[in-house]
């Protein structure tokens, strides 16, 4: 078992405590969090030990799951590494590129692993279908979350947005040619809702739209490619997959068959793959263990995270122009 210890004990750095405490492959050793009245709260209400510094933690643990605000991404990540110690940093990986690549030289150096939360990678929904995604030539996504203030210190695109950023770019293995985007901010000082059209240099082209003043929460997306036409919903946590193939000679009665202007004839037939319940932030938490205690790669890299993270500043420099 790993000693891992969190940093940040909000929102999410609470998840990370019970799932990481009921975790077989870690030991959860603690946590630090700057708000002393929050550790006082947290250790009081949950039991989890609470240290005075973040030096203190790093010096007690193998893992260091950094669960804080984006800003102070870079700064606790740096100071584990030199400690000699793996990190999972939450998404975005830092603030800005040029963090998160010192980030990827320092892991490298100290020969520390290093995983990102983009946890939409292990929801089961698209966990499902990601092996029937294949060279898909049109993508759609739709993430709208109704406001929280939570979130708002960073524009949507870093918040919401970079979540299906990562996953387009974990299906299209084509580098990003062009990128159109526009955001407007509405109740915050950065933009609340932004839409992105990024085309690659295969032809593929992923229209992606993030909201967090909607009325209604939705996480969905769509894979368009050659014979079929797959959907996540990342939510509801359902996965479709509509495939074509040459029509029979004899269609059955209940067959559904499309016939072009050629008269080429194709049947659509649905291969709905079975969706697995899992709880996605503890797989992501234990797939890391499995990585570090194996010493193989991680499912999201640091490199991973850092091009989710230059493809979302290459949206926001966008906006305005």
């Amino acid at each position: 078992m790993l000693k891992v210890g969190v940093l940040g004990a909000g929102h999410l750095g609470k998840i990370h405590l019970r799932l990481l405490n009921q975790s077989s492959k870690y030991e959860l050793v603690g946590f630090y969090d700057p708000s002393k009245e929050n550790a006082e709260k947290v250790s009081a209400e949950f039991g989890y030990k609470s240290f005075e510094t973040i030096s203190d933690l790093i010096a007690a643990v193998d893992v260091v799951d950094i669960v804080t605000p984006t800003l102070s991404h870079y700064h606790c990540a740096v100071d584990a590494i030199k400690a000699g110690k793996h990190i999972f940093l939450e998404k975005p990986i830092s603030n800005t590129v040029e963090e998160a690549e010192h980030i990827i030289a320092l892991a490298k150096e100290y020969n520390v692993k290093g995983q990102v939360g983009h946890v939409e990678r292990f929801n089961p929904a698209f966990k499902a279908v990601k092996d029937k995604i294949h060279n898909p030539m049109f993508i759609e996504t739709h993430r709208l979350a109704e406001f929280n203030p939570r979130g708002t210190d960073v524009p949507v695109v870093l918040d919401l947005m970079i979540h299906d950023i990562d996953a387009i770019l974990s299906v299209v293995k084509s580098p990003v040619k062009n990128i159109h985007a526009t955001g407007t901010a509405v109740i915050s000082d950065s933009p609340d809702i932004a839409n992105a059209r990024i085309e690659f240099e295969n032809g593929c082209v992923a229209n992606v739209t993030s909201s967090r003043i909607s009325m209604k929460n939705m996480r969905k997306a769509r894979f368009f490619q050659k014979d079929a036409y797959i959907s996540v919903d990342y939510l509801d946590k359902i996965c479709e997959v509509v495939k074509m193939k040459d029509a029979p000679e004899v269609p059955g009665d209940f067959d559904l068959i499309l016939q072009n202007a050629e008269g080429v004839k194709k049947q659509i037939y649905f291969d709905n793959p079975s969706v697995e319940t899992n709880n996605a932030i503890l797989d992501e938490l234990e797939t890391f263990a499995d990585a570090i205690n194996n010493n193989t790669t991680p499912i999201v890299t640091l490199e991973d995270g850092t091009e989710a993270l230059r493809i979302a500043h290459r949206i926001i420099n966008c906006f305005g122009k």
